[in-house]
This record gives structure tokens, C-alpha cells and sequence, in this order.
């Protein structure tokens, strides 16, 4: 079971100097679920179990594409647990629960709208110790937005939180997975590290087991 934090990771991986981005596409899955209005995302869904890995090694950027971190290479069978809150918090105490039963850190990364509606949540988040990640002030496709209002997308959410909290995030995951160039460009000017993902909780819709 994961007992680190996302950026726990993305900050050895660049501490390291690892210049590459791990790229994994599994042949099987082995899932927790939990439902409701909180979208989980898996990120670095390396070897879990029995999982049978296929494990692609690219550069960060492809031809003239700029790519995020999409997955981060390690040795250790471990998995990188991710949640997107951008609706609703019905779920909010389960998870919770569920996280400090087995003792695991996670990633949340969060709208302005829903740092605004759900503020006691953001504080538990940080008293628990998991890491805050940035997913715009409104939900947004970023590639449709100039510069300028990618950057407003970006600090309205991060200035929120540190007022609320102190905290200051450094992980960016684009509304609808959607980037650019300019978009990965302009994280990384604000001091963020562009994230993805590369197993999403969705696909056991369509997988056959």
C-alpha cells in the first residue's frame, strides 16, 4: 500500500535528476474503489501485487511536444492514489476513514470553487498530512485560454489556499487532462510541476477482467 504522498515522489524524481517520464500501460488491474463525487485518480500504478506491467521510457518532451508527469520511476511496489475535487464532498468523511485505517497519504488536487465551498475540508487535508494539488480556479480547458488567464487559473487557487492554510502547492493537473505547450510552460513558470495521470478508476468501466 502507498504510505507516501505524490510529491514526496515527484520531489525525489527531480532531486535525482531523473530527466525521463515513465510511461505504464498495464495488461491486468487491481483497484480500490471509492465511490461518490470525488474522482480518484491512480498515478504511478507501478507493479501492484501480481499486476502485470508493460513500462514505456520517453523524454519529457516528444518531437515538439512538451509532456507532464505522467508517472514516476521507482523500484518499490508501490502505487501513487490521486483525487480530482472539483463537485461535491459527500464522501469526504469515508474517505477519510479509509485512508487513515491503512495509513495512506494521497493527492487532492482541487478547484478554487470547491476550496471556497468546502474550506474545513482543505484543513483536514493538511492536518492529515496529505498533499495539495492545484486543478484551476474554475475547471477550465487551459489550451483554449491565453497566457494570461492560464496564469489567473492557476495563482486564484494557490493564493486561496495559502491564505487558508499556509500551504504552497507545486503540483498542477489540467482540468480534463488537456495541455499544451503553453500550458506545461506555464506551470512550470509558476513554480508548478504539471501532473497527469495513467490509470483512471473510470476504466473499470470498460475493462474486462
Amino acid at each position: 500500500m502507498y504510505k507516501k504522498s505524490l510529491f514526496t515522489y515527484v520531489k525525489d524524481w527531480v532531486k535525482n535528476g531523473v530527466n525521463k517520464v515513465r510511461l505504464s500501460r498495464a495488461s491486468s488491474h487491481q483497484e480500490i474503489i471509492i465511490g461518490g463525487q470525488l474522482a480518484v485518480i491512480v498515478v504511478c500504478a507501478l507493479l501492484i501485487g501480481h499486476l502485470s506491467m508493460e513500462v514505456v521510457e520517453v523524454s519529457s518532451t516528444y518531437g515538439n511536444r512538451e509532456l507532464p508527469i505522467y508517472s514516476v520511476g521507482i523500484t518499490e511496489k508501490k502505487i501513487a492514489i490521486s483525487f480530482d475535487a472539483a463537485w461535491g464532498a459527500e464522501d469526504f468523511n469515508q474517505i477519510m476513514e479509509v485512508l487513515d485505517k491503512h495509513q495512506v497519504k494521497t493527492t487532492f488536487f482541487m478547484t478554487g470553487e470547491w476550496v471556497e465551498k468546502y474550506p474545513e475540508c482543505v484543513k483536514t487535508l493538511v492536518e492529515k498530512g496529505h498533499d495539495l494539488g492545484n486543478h484551476s480556479a474554475s475547471h477550465p480547458d487551459m489550451t483554449k485560454l491565453s497566457k494570461e488567464k492560464q496564469k489567473e487559473q492557476i495563482l486564484k487557487v494557490h493564493n486561496a489556499v495559502k491564505e487558508l492554510t499556509g500551504y504552497e502547492m507545486e503540483l498542477f493537473r489540467p482540468p480534463y487532462g488537456a495541455y499544451s505547450n503553453e500550458v506545461i510552460r506555464t506551470c512550470y513558470e509558476l513554480n508548478y510541476y504539471p501532473i497527469q495521470w495513467d490509470v483512471d478508476t473510470l476504466y473499470i468501466k470498460v475493462m474486462t477482467f
